[in-house]
């Protein structure tokens, strides 16, 4: 007979007090607008009108306009420069090269690695070489042209073979330069090893093996608004910078010893961003224009094109994987075995963390035994690559994921209950050794994505052509399509990991203003388009029982926030919200104690008044305060990570996980070629959800950009130089493009976690690109182990050849 525990014994003013803090916290988050709530985004209506003030927006009544002059080479010598040209053209006041730079010429966010301005080569095709400042921006341009330099052109190392031979093919970073490895063209590498590894005694365990060789394309962020932003000289010597950033702090970092300026003397305001995805992580224009500003003495705005704007930020890693998986023939997952290259361009940018987490990320959700794995970021002479929205999780997934939709098949089993199976629970070790000390309900999800309703078939009798892929340019009346289903599910990290010492700051201010008590909320959070500036004020509202919340523009006024990346802002810059806002109310009350003699109540802030859990209302907010305000500041810092030991990857490195899973219903021209993704599912496990429009918008646009990758964006290149830097060549995702996404929430805290709250934000885009493949192979069987599938892969690939 089992022994059921004691039941903890309460006595009825103890039963009272619990009952009391649960009434308070229901009246604390009775707010439709605070936590829990879907209120309105305060810049949602002028985004839809048009109205928004982006960095591109910027104006000042004596400005002058900047621009660069970008090498057309990906790698040469620079022999000499003749600026004389250009600063003869009328209308120009300054031509600057990095003989100009009177600070530090080097800068960079990982690794300091990168010149402001080129020095005596140039490392990839539209790498910066000269600025000018003038009048108008096409005289900028046009003096631009008339730079005349003289290049030695040297063969570009481009590829896995040639970065990985330097004796042969040569260095993108000379030994005697900087670099943050010491071996050759590798910029960074990480190896894991848990269990035996992989031996030929592990692999005689294994029933049934498979092999595959991945490889995906470099994808661009591809955000609408270009880089762009405003530089001020200020009367002390500094100057002030208005960009569209993710991360103002780390900014500032990099930009001060190049300008040769203190810290406290550049200064960065946040304006208007149209969009981030990890592309305005590393610096663009934000050195150039402050040059230029400070030598001139004038404002200057710079305003990217597009093209330039394909050269002028770092893109997604391309890899190359190999991956090899052993099961046993009841589905049990044996080994892993696993190789992942990433081209990480010119520059180091993210890429020893975008490894970290590819190798650290690389198997997937999955219990496996026995793991080895070496994921390693090379430089070449491509463009540089660093944050995208996925952040190395991206590129495994499609690999593990097509590697178990293949075990699955070798082994004659449904995909989902082979993931199923092998799927990891709270309580696991990743390979790396760390324990999954929160819900992880990999296999519940992929339950209930299996679960939902599919779409309807194909009606062949339906006149509507734009059920069909490519019909509406008249290819097809449904005559050879082919319908396709497949599921994924893929994991990513939230947080910075690997021991960085990873903190956000806010200070929130309670005062009356009009009769009313409002809070003033202020971080240098970037608001990306993410949503965060509407959380915060949920946030604050839930803590101070006020509805009139102001979100103060971000600056550098304040301490940092960290990078609105790696799906962190909620967790970390709305925790810091939270702490400053839990800190006002105690200090209100507390004034309230003093003032009324209060004592031993459950006391809160609701409805602008400070309540009781056992007598109800007290005294309005605003009578409490009178004319004195109380404000706060505060850092929030998640739980400590350690960096993973570089030999075996063994260490506590990732804050929290996240979970998505996937499906994906295609249809399939098989004679043209052409893909519709007529549906494409996604079920995640958020935590809490502190805004629910919001957090379905996240998975929902994660998605669309998976998409994207599965099926058109790439940045084709061609012995290191891009062929096709604009939105008529490089294609992303339409309305038209883009399938009903029905989206599922679970709600399971995470008890580390502010509110329980999980990241959001890339899960789904991780877990989507393999699913929408994985329908195709099933529409076509194909193998398709590269990404994007292009038309020429499903007409030339087919079963038989053409």
């Amino acid at each position: 007979m089992n022994a059921r525990a004691p039941r903890e014994r309460r006595t009825p003013r103890a039963q009272r007090a619990v009952q009391g803090q649960k009434n308070l916290q229901a009246i604390r988050q009775s707010s439709r607008h605070g936590v829990g709530g879907s209120p309105l985004r305060p810049d949602g209506v002028l985004k839809v009108r048009g109205e928004f003030a982006y960095s591109s927006d910027l104006w000042h009544e004596d400005m002058l306009w900047g621009t660069a002059l970008r090498s057309p080479h990906p790698r040469a010598n620079i022999l000499s420069v003749d600026v004389s040209g250009a600063l003869a053209v009328p209308g120009v006041f300054a031509v600057l090269t990095h003989e100009d730079i009177p600070g530090s010429k080097y800068y960079g966010l990982d690794v300091p690695d990168q010149p402001a301005l080129a020095i005596d080569k140039v490392r990839y095709q539209g790498e910066p070489v000269a600025l000018v400042a003038a009048d108008h921006p096409e005289t900028a341009r046009r003096a631009a042209r008339r730079i005349e330099v003289e290049y030695e052109v040297l063969t570009p190392i481009v590829t896995e073979e040639q970065c990985l031979d330097p004796r042969t093919y040569g260095y993108v970073h000379e030994p005697h330069e900087y670099r943050s490895h010491a071996h050759g063209n590798i910029c960074h590498e990480q190896r894991v090893v848990c269990g035996l590894g992989v031996t030929d005694e592990v692999r005689a365990r294994a029933d049934v093996v498979v092999r595959g060789t991945y490889e995906v394309g470099m994808q661009d962020q591809a955000f609408l608004g270009p880089e762009s932003g405003l530089a001020v000289p200020a009367e002390d010597g500094g100057v002030d910078l208005y960009i569209a950033t993710q991360w103002l702090h780390a900014d500032r970092r990099q930009m001060a010893p190049v300008l040769g300026l203190p810290e406290e003397k550049v200064r960065l305001t946040l304006a208007g961003v149209g969009g981030a995805f990890g592309g305005r992580e590393d610096l663009s224009m934000q050195i150039h224009a402050c040059l230029l500003a400070l030598r001139t003495g004038r404002p200057v705005k710079i305003v990217y094109s597009r093209d330039e704007s394909f050269f002028g930020h770092v893109h997604r890693h391309p890899a190359r994987m190999t991956y090899e998986h052993g099961a046993t023939r009841d589905g049990r997952l044996v080994y892993a075995d696993a190789r992942i290259v990433l081209d990480g361009g010119a520059y180091a940018s993210t890429s020893p963390a975008v490894v970290g987490n590819a190798a650290s990320l690389g198997h997937g959700p999955y219990a496996i035994p026995n793991v080895r794995m070496h994921a390693l970021a090379l430089y070449s002479n491509n463009p540089s690559c660093g944050a995208m929205r996925g952040f190395g999780a991206v590129q495994a997934a499609f690999g593990y994921e097509s590697q178990m939709d293949r075990l699955a098949a070798e082994l004659g089993m449904d995909p989902v209950e082979f993931r199923r199976i092998n799927a990891v629970r709270q309580g696991d070790r990743m390979p790396t050794g760390q324990e999954i000390d929160a819900p992880a309900p990999v296999a519940e999800l992929l339950r209930r994505v299996k679960d939902m309703p599919l779409p309807p078939p194909l009606d062949p009798d339906d006149p509507d052509l734009r059920r069909l892929p490519g019909a509406l340019s008249n290819t097809s009346h449904g005559e050879g399509i082919v319908r396709g289903v497949g599921y994924s599910v893929g994991i990513k990290n939230v947080g910075f990991s690997e021991g960085f010492d990873d903190y956000s700051t806010a200070r929130v201010r309670l005062e009356v203003i009009g009769g009313e008590p409002v809070a003033l909320v202020h971080t240098a959070m970037a608001e990306v388009g993410q949503g965060g500036v509407t959380v915060h004020a949920q946030i604050a509202r839930t803590e101070l029982g006020v509805e009139q919340v102001t979100i103060q523009p971000a600056d550098t006024g304040i301490g940092s926030a960290g990078s609105t990346s790696a799906s962190r802002q909620t967790y970390m810059t709305g925790g810091a919200v939270k702490l400053a806002a839990e800190a006002v109310r105690r200090a209100l009350i507390e004034r309230g104690r003093r003032r009324y003699g209060w004592t031993g109540q459950d006391l809160t802030l609701a409805g602008g008044k400070v309540v009781s859990a056992a007598a109800g209302p007290l005294v309005a907010v605003a009578d409490l305060l009178g004319d004195d305000a109380i404000e706060v500041t505060r850092e929030f810092r998640h739980r400590p990570t350690t960096p993973f030991d570089r030999e075996t990857g063994q260490g506590v490195g990732h804050v929290q996980y996240s979970f998505c899973a996937n499906r994906a219903v295609v249809d399939v021209d098989v004679e043209l070629g052409l893909v519709k993704v007529v549906e494409l599912s996604a079920v995640q496990d958020v935590g809490k959800a502190l805004n629910p429009l919001a957090v379905v918008g996240q998975i929902q646009g994660g998605c669309t950009q998976a998409l994207g990758l599965a099926v058109m964006e790439e940045i084709v290149l061609r012995d290191g130089k891009v062929r096709n830097a604009s939105f008529t060549d490089y294609l992303i995702p339409t309305i038209l493009d883009t399938p009903p996404i029905p989206v599922e929430l679970l709600e399971l805290p995470d008890p580390h976690a502010p509110y329980g709250l999980r990241g959001v934000g890339e899960a789904p885009t991780v877990s989507a690109t393999p699913s929408i493949v994985a329908a195709i192979r099933a529409a076509t069987g194909l193998a398709l182990n590269r990404i994007p599938v292009r038309p020429e892969h499903l007409t030339t690939e087919r079963p038989g050849g053409r």
